[in-house]
């Protein structure tokens, strides 16, 4: 059941691999799945594999709960922080966590990334901000994401990595990749002894225009 799900989780984490946000086994990337008897699951990447050698059997169907509906294998460790981001964001269902390298020196340096280049604002919904540490796999770190993360689109780990979501898999995807940038350019700013954020009446502006998208009030 839910091949084609899977199978786009398998994707977007090879993506993920191919483009340099991840490393080996880590990161982890998960799907909000639709259940005919209602359940609220997800489908997610499983721990310590390799994604080029995936296959849709070895993607992880979870409840809630974090119990396993199908797979065999054992979901990602921080299957914890993929559930209770969907269920604070109930427009989100697609979820990338990622150890980007830029994204990971703010992390190490605990520097929440300012708004700085319009679509920062547009498709992530504002500053980047830094979320307290939490031990991996806890639901402390779990807390502390949903937290940091807010109505935005992407929260930085402190001393981790980065958290994207979107509405599919191709957005939380594309946002993890902008988060990346981001990071790349205010690293290279601050390097450079000047960082001219936007101003705050287009940074205003810009973010009603988020929240008309993504603003969970909207149902």
């Amino acid at each position: 059941m839910w091949d084609s799900e899977k199978k786009a989780v398998i994707e977007a984490a090879q993506e993920m691999v191919r483009t340099g946000l991840a490393v080996g086994t880590a990161g982890n990337v998960s799907l909000r799945l639709k259940d005919p008897s209602g359940r609220e699951l997800l489908a997610i990447t499983p721990s310590g594999r390799y994604y080029d050698s995936l296959n849709v059997d070895d993607i992880v169907v979870v409840d809630f709960a974090g119990q396993r509906v199908e797979g065999e294998l054992r979901a990602s460790i921080e299957t914890v922080m993929h559930v209770e981001v969907y269920k604070a964001r109930k427009k989100v269902n697609a979820i990338v966590h990622a150890h980007p390298a830029f994204c990971s020196v703010i992390a190490v340096a605990g520097l929440d990334i300012p708004p700085l280049i319009d679509e920062q604002v547009i498709l992530i919904g504002g500053e980047i901000r830094v979320a307290q540490y939490g031990f991996p796999g806890t639901p402390e770190l779990a807390r502390n994401a949903v937290l940091a993360l807010g109505p935005r689109n992407a929260v930085i780990l402190a001393n981790h990595g980065a958290l994207s979501v979107g509405r599919d898999m191709r957005e939380a995807l594309t946002i993890c990749e902008l988060a990346e940038e981001m990071a790349k350019i205010y690293v290279s700013a601050l390097g450079l002894g000047k960082v001219n954020q936007l101003p705050a009446e287009v940074v205003e502006l810009e973010q009603a225009f988020f929240a008309s998208i993504y603003s969970e009030s909207e149902g």
